[in-house]
């Protein structure tokens, strides 16, 4: 089907349930309708439909654009003519992105509505949000690196301080550090195992049973540390390397998350007032039809 003609389809389709739902008298909304003016020209009207409210007939055309730019002020000049040569017709059009202003201007003095119907954009079937304001505690395990032993083995730990520096200034996480590593003596390594060893290979403890160490109260005190006079753990970083301590540290902080309830999937079509900004959603059949 032509485009063009699917959005005047989708517009009646729009119309004629705002109609069962806002007009007393039942009326059928009709599509492509030639209606002759006072001057004897034919019309050919989009969408059209006749209501009676309290015995007092009403006549509404509309008038469909089907652009993917804004409305330039001609074409609501041209709805203007058509609807000028007809008996008391209110006008209404719709476009799927919008107006220029002197399309509004235009349309507000000759009482034309201007409206902006589509289906709904990602963000636009949002009908609730929940914030949630919690506290963030942070647990570091961080290492001590023997210095002797990193420069008997050329290893440049200011550099790789630099780097973790710069890893956190790229992260977009919530919980990112904010500890300045270039300037600390403890540093985090990511463990290939669980183990901490010493110089011939030996077992000396893991981290799980530092972690049953660590006092209950531990996440009051700034730090807690486990020192080591010949132990080597193996890292992701720097392979097998030597260190003197083992510290756990807490950060705390604040985070905020937004919970957002969209119901874009429930949602045929953002009816917008091009004037007011004033919004209508209206629902998919099938669910109205399964929320009577």
């Amino acid at each position: 089907m032509n485009p063009d003609i699917e959005y005047e389809k989708f517009a009646q389709e729009v119309y004629q349930e705002l109609v069962n739902a806002d007009v007393v008298k039942t009326v059928e909304v009709k599509h492509n309708i030639k209606l002759i003016g006072n001057s004897g020209q034919e019309h050919q009207i989009d969408v059209y439909w006749e209501y009676e409210i309290a015995g007092v007939k009403h006549k509404v055309a509309i008038e469909c654009k089907n652009y993917n730019s804004t409305v330039p002020v001609g074409k609501v000049r041209d709805f203007y003519g058509v609807l000028s040569d007809l008996n008391n017709v209110a006008g209404i059009m719709v476009t799927k992105v919008g107006y220029q202003e002197g399309a509004k201007k235009f349309a507000s003095h000759y009482g034309i509505n201007l409206m902006e119907l589509r289906t709904p954009n990602e963000g636009e079937g949002i009908i609730g949000e929940t914030i949630l304001n919690f506290d963030v505690k942070v647990r570091h395990r961080l290492f001590l690196v023997d210095e002797e032993w990193a420069k008997a083995k050329n290893l440049n730990l200011q550099r790789y301080k630099e780097f973790l520096d710069n890893m956190s200034k790229l992260s977009w996480h919530p919980h990112k550090s904010r500890i300045q590593w270039s300037n600390s003596t403890h540093i985090p390594l990511g463990t290939k195992d669980e183990k901490i060893r010493d110089g011939k290979g030996q077992t000396i403890t893991t981290f799980d049973e530092l972690d049953k160490k660590l006092p209950e109260n531990s996440e009051k005190d700034s730090d807690f540390t486990f020192n080591f006079q010949d132990a080597y753990i193996n890292t992701n970083e720097l392979g097998q390397t030597k260190i003197k301590e083992v510290k756990y540290t807490y950060e705390r902080g604040n985070q905020t998350t937004v919970i957002s309830i969209d119901a874009r999937d429930f949602i045929k079509a953002i009816l917008k007032n091009a004037e007011s900004g004033e919004i209508k959603l209206i629902a998919k059949n099938e669910w109205k039809e399964n929320n009577k």
